[in-house]
């Protein structure tokens, strides 16, 4: 590619060919300032309004074919509802009086006065040591889950005697621990985000208008980016969690930082070596153009390879992130230079770039001095050892990966912090079988109601069987060896059980919590074995969802990861018209992940003692440093191969390591701040990818980008560029 870029070096161009007319000068960057703040402010408001376009329910996100996704279409059906199921746990520290079990039947009564609570709920249910209580209570479709919840445990701790304890648990209540856990996405998470970077701006640039500008153009990159994939849920076009809408904040902000970063440095050259403000924005832009387009590019293409994932949560992260990358882009490249434009050589005070052309002509544009020049002296003097030891050190950190326990975690242990719902699936266990109130479900053909039964029945995992049966008093009718058992007086016939299209649904009771290691072997045999006894059932529930959940997320990062891969290796072969080069960024890059998920592994079960890791967190983490560190070694390679292009591949690799060492490095820093930011989310996942992919990006930023790659690229010298033309200009690129 050959690179048409205006260095700082170049000789300032005369006015009179430069100048454009005075009222396009004005008219251009006033113009987009307004366009951008028009849509920043239509897109603001719709911060706070993102709840209506979301969801959390996993069954949401599983592939149409999934078991779980089948039977939970069905659950309405069968129920004439869809209702999500609470239940309620009452556990005292002695056996319940017949006075206590009487105040919490008249409060367990009173749950369908709340606004949201179903009318039907179960009577109170004494476990056989007396010591707890539990009813089933449904939250009506269409409400508010985690206010519901909170009516309801606030109006049972009311009506409840001392010394007993009450929980909302199940489906509703893990539900409602998962939105009080992403309610700070809106507001915590983007003001400690925001605060992070604004700090490190500060540091960096020692101004107070500059960072204010990035800053601004970060804020109205995800304003109009938030607008956009708001309406596309709103139409159905894509489905939006909390987890997706926190990483969309937080890639829209880190991205759009890097680049305007990459913009300033360029920016601040042309400054000083043109007196012309219009001149140096023009210039500045031609030379962040390509390096920003490609490092955004890369990034796009990464994401939508998510495209490919099973999971609807994984799938629709792509195109959403994507958006945003699009908009920090676009932002970077417009809006910005409009702003520091307006601004002038004021936008950088108190330290104004100065004009002076004779000092950047004698200096080469490289800085002799400061730590970057010293670096690249290292380099230039012992680049086999640097590259070798480096090397030795990520392979060996490379070795934690294997600790990293990715098979999936408890529903109970998503929320990090308190939890009612855990707690109270905690005591449900300790006085009723761990699977009540959810059950596996088990859609079979009528006529094989018996036969799924019996299968259901001889297994150790399964305390009870009941089918529905909208005739029953409960809804539901236990199923026995010789049949579905009767209720009322001898000769009462059995009640019938309900039929949808010819199919009825048995629920089986697990012996264990539905969301244990315990009970998804349960349901996995249990899989198994109905697939021979009646072929074509279909088991769903809590546990089922979990297991179809991680098989999915197993599935997409067994071929999602080599895709990504492929996608980006040939683009960098593209950028920068070689093969050599490109396969050693895509080594290093990996190599760097491979470490970052190593030492993560080490500090997740060493310091942190989290219960394991959800499938997706290595794919995310692969995906979101693959590349963004590929960005990286992007800016620094496009900036190597253009100062090559001039000075030989050696010394292009250490000018181009020492010019773009400040603004990496900051750019680094950045966007390990920002994905840092994300642990204030108190959700396991969220927590993991954040640490995976901050810690991530330090280390790309100051080892792999700042000594493995160029040591090795200048051990290597000219025949990184094959087979391109320049890997044939030798002659200047002698090792000395």
């Amino acid at each position: 590619m050959t690179h048409t870029v205006e260095r700082a070096t170049d000789p300032p161009t005369p006015p009179a060919r430069a100048r454009a007319p005075r009222w396009l000068r004005i008219f251009v960057p006033a113009a987009l300032i307004i366009v951008w703040l028009v849509g920043a402010s239509v897109g603001g408001p719709y911060f706070g309004k993102v709840s209506e376009v979301s969801s959390n329910d996993q069954t949401t996100y599983l592939p149409e074919s999934a078991d779980a996704t089948q039977v939970q279409k069905l659950l309405g059906e069968f129920n004439g509802s869809d209702a999500i199921p609470a239940i309620i746990v009452f556990a005292g520290e002695s056996r319940l009086t017949d006075a206590e079990l009487s105040s919490i039947s008249a409060a367990i009564a009173d749950l369908p006065d709340l606004e949201g609570v179903a009318p039907d709920v179960s009577p109170a249910i004494e476990s056989d040591d007396g010591l707890a209580v539990q009813a089933f209570a449904q939250v009506e479709s269409g409400a508010s889950v985690d206010e519901v919840v909170t009516a309801m445990s606030d109006s049972l701790r009311e009506s409840t005697p001392s010394g007993v304890s009450v929980y909302v648990t199940g489906p509703a209540g893990f539900t409602a621990d998962l939105v009080a856990g992403f309610a700070g996405i809106d507001g915590i998470l983007l003001g400690v985000a925001l605060l992070a970077v604004f700090v490190i701006l500060v540091l960096v640039y020692r101004s107070f208008l500059l960072p204010i500008a990035v800053l601004s153009t970060s804020v109205f990159a995800l304003c109009i980016a938030l607008l956009s994939v708001w309406w596309l849920a709103k139409a159905g076009i894509l489905l939006l969690s909390g987890q997706t809408q926190g990483i969309l904040f937080i890639l829209v902000i880190g991205a759009a930082t890097d680049y305007s970063l990459l913009y300033v440095s360029r920016y601040r050259e042309q400054l000083r070596v043109n007196t012309d403000k219009w001149v140096a924005t023009t210039r500045a832009i031609r030379g962040s153009f390509e390096p920003i387009i490609a490092s955004g590019g890369t990034v796009i293409a990464g994401l939508l390879c998510l495209l490919l994932s099973d999971l609807k949560s994984n799938s629709t992260l792509g195109p959403v992130a994507s958006i945003g990358i699009i908009f920090a882009m676009l932002a970077s490249l417009t809006l910005l230079p409009s702003l520091l434009f307006a601004f002038g050589r004021a936008g950088f005070w108190p330290r104004r770039p100065i004009y002076e052309p004779e000092v950047v002509a004698a200096e080469g544009n490289m800085p002799s001095r400061g730590v970057w020049a010293k670096l690249a002296g290292q380099i230039r003097r012992h680049p086999r050892l640097i590259w070798i030891v480096t090397t030795v050190v990520l392979v060996i950190g490379t070795f934690g990966a294997t600790q990293l326990n990715a098979v999936g975690v408890a529903q109970s242990d998503l929320l990090l912090g308190a939890s009612e719902a855990r707690d109270g699936q905690s005591a449900l266990g300790e006085h009723f079988p761990g699977g009540s109130g959810s059950p596996a479900f088990v859609v079979v053909p009528e006529g094989d109601l018996q036969d799924a039964a019996d299968v259901l029945l001889a297994h150790d995992g399964v305390d009870a069987v009941t089918v529905v049966a909208a005739d029953s008093p409960s809804g539901s009718a236990s199923v026995a060896e010789d049949g579905i058992v009767a209720l009322g007086p001898p000769g009462t016939p059995a009640p019938e059980p309900t039929a949808v299209d010819g199919d009825v649904l048995l629920q089986g009771t697990l012996s264990d919590a539905a969301d244990s290691d315990e009970a998804a072997g349960t349901v996995r045999e249990l899989r198994a074995e109905l697939a021979d006894a009646v072929p074509g059932a279909l088991v769903g529930g809590v546990t089922a969802t979990a297991i179809d959940t991680n098989d999915a997320s197993l599935h997409d990062r067994n071929v999602i990861i080599p895709v990504v891969l492929v996608v980006i290796l040939l683009i960098l072969m593209m950028l920068l018209r070689s093969v050599v080069a490109p396969v050693l960024l895509i080594l290093t890059t990996v190599l760097s992940f491979g470490t970052a998920l190593g030492v993560s592994a080490l500090v997740f079960n060493g310091i942190f003692q989290f219960p394991g890791a959800d499938p997706a967190v290595p794919l995310f983490g692969f995906i979101f440093l693959v590349a963004l560190g590929i960005d990286y070694n992007i800016f620094l390679m496009t900036r190597v191969r253009e100062e090559s292009l001039a000075h030989g591949t050696r010394e292009g690799i250490l000018r181009g390591l020492t010019i773009t060492g400040g603004v990496i490095t900051s750019a680094g820093l950045v966007l390990a701040a920002t994905f840092a930011a994300l642990s204030v989310i108190p959700i396991l996942f969220l927590v993991q990818i954040s640490f995976i992919v901050a810690f991530g990006v330090l280390l790309d930023t100051f080892v792999v980008r700042s000594l493995l790659v160029p040591a090795l690229a200048y051990d290597i010298g000219p025949a990184i560029w094959w087979p391109s033309k320049l890997a044939r200009h030798s002659g200047e690129d002698r090792r000395e």
